[in-house]
């Protein structure tokens, strides 16, 4: 099954706002899940945590995280890299203590380095990361997303080799690739070529646990440059709906739209109305 998930706490959220107000406000717009975006920091209040996770949990909303942005596998600074480290272990922490199921992570920037170099820089502090899961986090996934610029690590093929290495699974964003390419991935042909490699990859049954992002998306020849609300774009986004359909993908799709709450709401009703369409 396939759920939709708004970014963040909606924008509809009454005053005075704030991750539990959002879930309760997730509630009544109809949703299942939510990501908590933990993009500047991550949360140190064990006991506010344990209350916003249980919360959703009385509410039965599915929750993913967004890891902070400042992270960089590849760093050549040694405290950066540590701090990355550390900075990925805390948020996966609290995820497990807020019964979170899986966290996004922007994993690295090339820095002009060969990308096989890169690849094992990242390895490396993967691995460091996962000696860990047992101990700290054994019910949330790592999930190292697809990225959308040249200059980020983060291709589909990265992501899923290192995915499939540590057992784990990835975050892939359709639109990062549509920017990374400066155009291409945009039909429902290339989102089967991805699904196909997803599963040939991760295996068959891994289509029914993805964690997935979908937006609008600016770009040019340098990549991403910033999300956009999907009629405001060049998103066939109602054709990437159609494979999600008939490729019964299942987990969370999370609509990382500026109108957050009102493209994740329209991504929903037609996925629906293409089911019923598909069920008359």
């Amino acid at each position: 099954m396939l759920i939709f998930a708004v970014p963040g706490t909606p924008r509809s959220t009454p005053l005075p706002g704030g991750t539990i107000e959002g879930l309760k406000r997730t509630k009544e717009l109809g949703f299942s899940a939510m990501e908590i975006e933990w993009v500047q920091r991550v949360p140190s209040n064990v006991d506010h945590i344990e209350e916003i996770g249980g919360i959703a949990k009385s509410l039965d909303i599915t929750l993913t995280i967004h890891a902070p942005y400042f992270v960089n596998f590849n760093a050549t600074d040694p405290e950066k890299k540590e701090a990355s480290i550390k900075r990925v272990l805390t948020c996966l922490m609290m995820a497990e203590i807020v019964g979170a199921i899986s966290v996004c992570v922007h994993p690295a920037f090339y820095l002009g380095m060969d990308p096989k170099k890169a690849m094992d820089n990242v390895r490396r502090c993967m691995d460091r990361i996962m000696k860990h899961r047992d101990r700290i986090f054994p019910h949330v996934n790592l999930a190292l997303e697809t990225m959308g610029k040249p200059t980020q690590f983060g291709t589909l093929e990265e992501v899923l080799a290192l995915s499939k290495e540590f057992d784990c699974y990835p975050c892939v964003d359709p639109a990062h690739l549509h920017a990374r390419s400066n155009g291409a991935i945009n039909t429902e042909a290339e989102w089967n070529t991805m699904f196909n490699q997803y599963a040939d990859t991760l295996g068959k049954e891994s289509l029914k646990t993805m964690h997935l992002h979908y937006s609008g998306i600016a770009y040019g020849p340098k990549g991403e440059r910033k999300h956009l609300p999907l009629k405001d774009s060049d998103a066939n986004w109602k054709g990437f709906i159609r494979v999600l359909k008939e490729r019964r993908i299942g987990g969370i799709c999370v609509c990382e739209s500026p109108l957050q709450e009102e493209d994740t709401l329209l991504m929903k009703k037609t996925f629906l109305n293409i089911m019923s369409l598909k069920n008359n």
